[in-house]
């Protein structure tokens, strides 16, 4: 129950990308599984040429409803998903996950008790679930490594992952959601996650959840250096001080650097950034310093 005794319907959202028998196994694992949540599941076929999601297309589950977009990349078939959610929480799922019982209502307690705007459980391995993440930090180079120690009550952590993230839409709409600028695949759940705590909200995790992941040695699309390399020059204009963002575009590898910059120049970066730097709470310098990342 909420703080108005009432219980939060959850939106469970699921971005598809050429997934193979992946997402019929997810969704078999989430109906599988106990729960006392009230749910829906939007899947977001994002374009997929292997034909995965045909087997819903006549579904007569009506938990389930299905949308197919055209190429939007991973942040913008989230956002696609929830802007269709009619849920109090929306949760974002990949389409290769393994659920326990009761993992929703678990997972969404500290979001429905006020503690925090969003959530992750742990994230373990589906080939081999000892190997357990829990949520992300950065190193010195600005690049997200596991954290893996395992606290006994919810606590927060800098940066969640994006695999099976709760987050209550009151937040996910006060800061825009994930970034409407990213393409393909790279660094949304960082950025979303990093913009969360700018904003003055929470980020925590709840260990007593584990979530097994399928980790894939490949994307089953086509993936770029490039499209990984923009997304991460545009979450740092949007929220780095410049001193920042002239250390992080040093540190790009594998795309040619002044063309990055440049692509996202081009874009709405600048005006974002204005309207983010006058809104947010807390700045990168606060950020650092409270999960002690030397960047």
């Amino acid at each position: 129950m909420d703080a108005e005794g009432r219980k939060p319907f959850v939106s469970i959202i699921i971005p598809v990308k050429n997934e193979g028998e992946h997402i019929k196994n997810t969704l078999e694992s989430l109906f599988n599984v106990k729960t006392d949540a009230d749910y829906e599941i939007i899947v977001v076929d994002d374009y997929s040429e292997d034909g995965c999601c045909t087997f819903l297309d006549n579904t007569p589950n009506e938990k389930i409803r299905m949308i197919r977009t055209e190429g939007l990349g991973l942040a913008n078939a989230k956002n696609a998903g929830a802007d269709i959610a009619k849920g109090d929480i929306f949760i974002f799922c990949d389409a290769h996950l393994f659920f326990e019982d009761y993992w929703i209502e678990r997972l969404i307690d500290p979001i429905k008790n006020g503690k925090a705007a969003a959530a992750n459980p742990g994230i373990a391995d589906a080939a081999n679930p000892s190997n357990i993440g829990y949520g992300y930090t950065w190193s010195k180079d600005l690049e997200p490594k596991w954290n893996t120690d395992r606290k006994k009550d919810p606590y927060p952590v800098p940066l969640l992952a994006g695999g099976c993230m709760a987050i209550s839409k009151e937040a996910y709409l006060d800061v825009d959601g994930f970034d409407r600028g990213f393409v393909v695949w790279g660094h949304e759940d960082e950025e979303i996650s990093f913009k969360l705590w700018l904003f003055g909200y929470q980020c925590y995790i709840v260990p007593e959840v584990t979530i097994l992941h399928v980790f894939r040695p490949s994307a089953p699309f086509e993936l770029k250096w490039d499209f990984i390399n923009y997304n991460l020059m545009r979450m740092a204009l949007l929220h780095l001080n410049l001193v920042r963002v002239a250390k992080l575009s040093s540190l790009i590898k594998y795309s040619d650097k002044e063309k990055i910059l440049d692509d996202v120049l081009s874009g709405n970066v600048l005006e974002k950034r204005a309207l983010y730097f006058k809104k947010r709470k807390h700045d990168d310098n606060w950020f650092m310093e409270k999960f002690n990342i030397s960047f």
